[in-house]
């Protein structure tokens, strides 16, 4: 069977649009990414998602119409279809929100790590540090990377003991100087901790390795690497891949997925680096391919940083590329834009938020319409697979035709 068109999947990393129904189950009552940076900003200036029906999505999932003021008349110029999504993951974190759009919800309960002081128990730092043959480590508590990097880095420059931290997330991460202890070794040390914090259920191991030499130079670099576990289900990847097809992962998506239903994979890291890599594979991309993006800046720079005018900044840059992506478009692609889960960069600590996120589908052919609050994110999974003529995914209602 020939498959004509690409999937091109922009996945605004944080993005929500309102809080979900069971935001108070997990403390974020009032979270409202967009909503909150609107009222901060009031001039936010985004015509092109505007045009493709962003602000009527978030007045529909949160019952309150967006004001951002006056904004030029739109560059873009193709139908959509617009609506928001629901998560009916039991987690908010970044594996649940990707797995689940992709067709494989997280109907079980991650392990998590307590954010304090000492977050992991002390028979796991124990083995850590007998098998990686460390003296020792740093942190062992829930911390933003920045901010434990700028307390410790100096400590782990003189005592070669990696700086290890939590988050409210299933995770476990490991931040070390690509120099002074080598990233290479960050890495391996990486590979240990994975095995050793399965039987926590732990979804990911994260190194973070960074630069410089004093606090105040400390700079994080492009080389994090993400160790995750395999989604428990066959996804929308997997399904393209066995098809015949090609799935094209930009940023942390290989990672997120564990490789699984990957045909490329692409490293990029940064907004303009990874718009241009989006764009220079859409390009080239053949037809039944999916190229899937993480813009992880909206959620690791501005989000967790609780930076309201960079998120907003970012925002605005983004909008200024989806022209560029219209021309690489062919006759029958389609592009969605969507998010794994909020984190309201005006809300109290620095975690995610349970919110509704954006499913914006626009292309040349596609037949606009308002297509109000999907039960799943899964949809967007079903809807690729519909779109390719494929066997129909376990979960999940397309909108292809609605």
């Amino acid at each position: 069977m020939e498959h004509k068109g690409r999937a091109i999947i922009l996945m605004m990393d944080s993005f929500g649009i309102g809080g979900a129904e069971d935001a108070a189950k997990f403390n974020d009552a009032g979270a409202d990414t967009l909503g909150h940076i609107v009222a901060a900003r009031k001039n936010l200036q985004i015509p092109n998602l505007a045009a493709l029906g962003l602000l009527k999505a978030a007045e529909a999932s949160t019952g309150k119409a967006v004001s951002t003021g006056p904004m030029p008349a739109p560059s873009l110029n193709l139908p959509s279809k617009y609506g928001f999504m629901r998560e009916i993951s039991r987690g908010k974190d970044t594996s649940s929100g990707h797995w689940e759009m992709a067709g494989c919800p997280v109907d079980f309960d991650w392990g998590y790590f307590p954010p304090e002081y000492p977050s992991f128990p002390p028979q796991l730092i124990q083995q850590f540090c007998e098998r990686a043959e460390l003296p020792g480590i740093l942190g062992n508590k829930a911390a933003s990377g920045t901010a434990i990097i700028e307390e410790l880095g100096k400590e782990h420059i003189q005592t070669g003991k990696p700086i290890c931290y939590t988050s409210a997330d299933s995770v476990f991460q490991i931040a070390a100087h690509e120099i002074h202890f080598g990233l290479d070794r960050l890495y391996h040390v990486c590979e240990i901790a994975f095995e050793l914090v399965k039987p926590y259920n732990i979804a990911r191991v994260i190194a973070r390795p960074f630069i410089g030499e004093k606090p105040g130079e400390f700079q994080r670099t492009k080389n994090r690497h993400d160790y995750s576990v395999t989604p428990p289900h066959p996804t929308i990847l997997d399904a393209v891949k066995n098809a015949g097809g090609h799935v094209i992962s930009i940023g942390k998506i290989n990672d997120i997925f564990a490789k699984q239903g990957i045909t490329k994979a692409v490293k990029a890291s940064g907004l303009q680096e990874l718009w241009d890599t989006t764009l220079q594979e859409t390009k080239n991309a053949p037809d039944f391919s999916i190229v899937f993006t993480n813009f992880v800046d909206f959620d690791m720079t501005w989000g967790h940083r609780r930076d309201v005018e960079g998120y907003a900044q970012g925002l605005e840059y983004f909008d200024t590329r989806l022209t560029e992506l219209t021309a690489c478009l062919r006759e029958d692609d389609i592009v969605f834009i969507t998010a794994d889960h909020g984190c309201d960069p005006t809300y109290k600590g620095t975690d995610h938020t349970r919110e509704h996120v954006p499913v914006l589908m626009f292309g040349k052919q596609v037949k606009p319409a308002f297509i109000g609050g999907r039960d799943t994110y899964a949809d967007i999974g079903q809807t690729i697979a519909d779109y390719f003529g494929l066997t129909p995914l376990r979960v999940g209602k397309s909108f292809l035709a609605e």
